[in-house]
């Protein structure tokens, strides 16, 4: 059993005959019926029920785990940015999380009963009784039981390490428990607790590699990139080599949160080590395309490729193209597509989708649905990325009637909405609007989650709402998501913008006081900002919105409800 060290101990649109009616109509099954209240509800101007008669064309897909991945979801929370991509070697290839992530689709935390078990350690205040209540759960231990458990004790740390140590002492810890733990305590900011695991790890002379690239990537997602260059540069301590895979571990664990242009510098500083190559270019490309979008630093990218003599791949060409469908550049990313083709690379379904989402953007939708035509004569496989390439322009041109008929379309694919979807028709709603939705997604069983709620805060100081972006605040306990620092950043931002200075310091303390780290952007702007007359705008702003806002609430709360009956 791993035992704290004394320094961890202190660190605790679409046309009209796009969709045809069957001749004849089978029985409502619950969850489509489900699906067609919810698609009552949404905010559409006018309701066209034929549409949504090809839900009956055939049985929806098995969720069989629904419940299971709501409960332990098995991918980190990133910052909500609409992706085409999805299967894109290069985003999955340095991911330090993909070496601890669970790959047995056969085991079902359910029937053992795991979510009592945790439901019995919540509360507990010290090992001994968590190694007590274990031990007289009568639960078997096991390497499955024990990951599964601290994966979803993972906003406790406390809890988590117990846990681990349960594990330890049952001689049941596999090297994606060890890196688990290790990912979950630096989610938390516990590294300290961290780096004495590692050590312990390394004593006992095992395996530290991933724990390493682990921290590595933690470092970076709490904006501390200077550690994760140092740890990269430690790992020789430690009797490993910090070779070409380490390096790119960093450079898209950099690129991955954010900090694109130092990943960039520090790859062309560290040429003589690690010679350039299309692999590295390609994470800069896709921190440049779909991490930081810029479209002229992506084009830059281009040509430095250009200059270094490396020519293009497939992966390449695929991020290059993303991004100039990104920012509507259709003649640029069919230019690129021809020539793609034209050098012998196979396109994707990732190019095929960003192609149609340039295409719907553009107001080219029959376009767009010959190329979803063409994927289906091709023999790729569709899946609900294809058709959000579709919805999410449409919203986002409040287009709802034909993003409504492409939704219809999807569930007839047999392919169910996902979380981006809905995320696509929170764009622009109102506070009582979006709050509908949210209660739908959770009942749908797809959230929210913690983007959603970075999604609906942008868009609430971006509808000039502070007030209710705080009440959403408040309102993300009810939906089970613990605030992260990119939350307290959008919100004491945008409070900030407003002018309500003494509620950002109270969150910005709030946020230091739950263990994050401090970030020098937000107390530079908290310093820089001038106080003396915030009382006054925020008394303003109250009293200058009173009654706007509870006209448009009552007008929105009837519109739901006429959608509803």
């Amino acid at each position: 059993m791993f035992e704290l060290g004394n320094h961890a101990r202190h660190s605790w649109n679409s046309d009209s005959n796009f969709l045809r009616l069957p001749p004849t109509l089978p029985a409502i099954k619950p969850r489509e019926m489900a699906l067609f209240t919810f698609s009552k509800k949404l905010p559409f101007s006018r309701i066209y029920p034929r549409f949504f008669f090809t839900l009956m064309l055939r049985p929806l897909s098995s969720h069989s785990r629904q419940t299971l991945s709501e409960t332990f979801p098995r991918t980190p929370l990133h910052k909500p940015r609409f992706s085409i991509l999805r299967h894109l070697s290069t985003q999955t290839l340095y991911d330090p999380f993909e070496l601890i992530r669970c790959r047995d689709d056969t085991y079902d935390p359910l029937k053992l009963g795991l979510p009592e078990l945790l439901e019995q350690l919540e509360g507990l205040s010290s090992e001994a009784e968590v190694m007590a209540v274990l031990d007289g759960s009568g639960a078997e231990p096991n390497q499955d039981l024990v990951y599964w458990a601290i994966w979803g004790l993972r906003e406790d740390w406390k809890l988590a390490y117990w846990v681990f140590n349960w594990g330890e002492k049952w001689g049941c810890n596999s090297e994606n428990t060890r890196g688990l733990v290790i990912w979950v305590l630096g989610k938390c900011n516990k590294f300290g607790v961290a780096w004495s695991l590692i050590r312990e790890f390394h004593r006992s002379s095992l395996d530290t590699r991933r724990a390493m690239l682990i921290m590595i990537d933690r470092y970076t997602a709490a904006n501390d990139p200077c550690k994760a260059i140092k740890t990269f540069h430690i790992m020789e301590k430690f009797r490993i080599s910090p070779d070409q895979e380490a390096f790119y571990t960093l450079l898209s664990a950099m690129c991955k949160h954010g900090n694109v242009e130092d990943a960039e510098e520090l790859m062309f500083q560290n040429k003589k080590l690690f010679p350039l190559e299309i692999e590295g270019f390609n994470i800069i490309l896709n921190g440049w395309s779909n991490i930081a979008p810029d479209v002229f630093e992506a084009k830059r990218i281009w040509r430095e490729m250009s200059k270094c003599c490396i020519a293009p791949n497939a992966t390449t060409y695929t991020l290059m193209i993303s991004c100039f469908s990104r920012f509507g550049n259709l003649f640029d990313s069919l230019r690129l597509y021809d020539e793609m083709k034209k050098r012998g690379c196979v396109p994707g379904l990732e190019v095929y989708n960003s192609l149609i989402y340039v295409l719907t953007r553009e107001n080219c939708l029959t376009e767009a649905l010959k190329i979803l035509e063409k994927i289906k004569e091709m023999g790729l496989q569709l899946d609900s990325a294809s058709y959000n390439c579709m919805i999410r322009p449409l919203c986002e041109a409040k287009k709802l009637e034909e993003a409504r008929t492409i939704l219809v379309a999807m569930i007839a694919e047999n392919l169910s909405p996902t979380t981006e979807t809905y995320h696509s028709f929170l764009e622009g709603d109102s506070y009582e609007e979006t709050f509908e939705v949210l209660k739908h997604m959770k009942k749908a069983g797809f959230g929210p989650n913690g983007d959603t709620f970075l999604l609906v805060l942008g868009n609430l100081f971006k509808l000039d709402q502070p007030e209710n972006a705080l009440k959403i605040w408040a309102e993300m306990k009810q939906f089970e998501v613990v605030p992260g620092s990119a939350h307290y950043k959008v919100l004491i931002e945008g409070l900030t913008k407003f002018g309500w200075l003494v509620k950002a310091r109270e969150l910005y303390a709030e946020m230091r006081l739950n263990g994050f780290l401090e970030d020098p952007k937000l107390k530079k702007l908290l310093k820089d900002s001038v106080e003396g007359s915030n009382d006054g705008r925020e008394r303003g702003m109250r009293l200058g919105k009173t009654n706007v806002r509870s006209h448009h609430r009552n007008s929105s709360v009837m519109k739901w409800k006429r959608l509803g009956n």
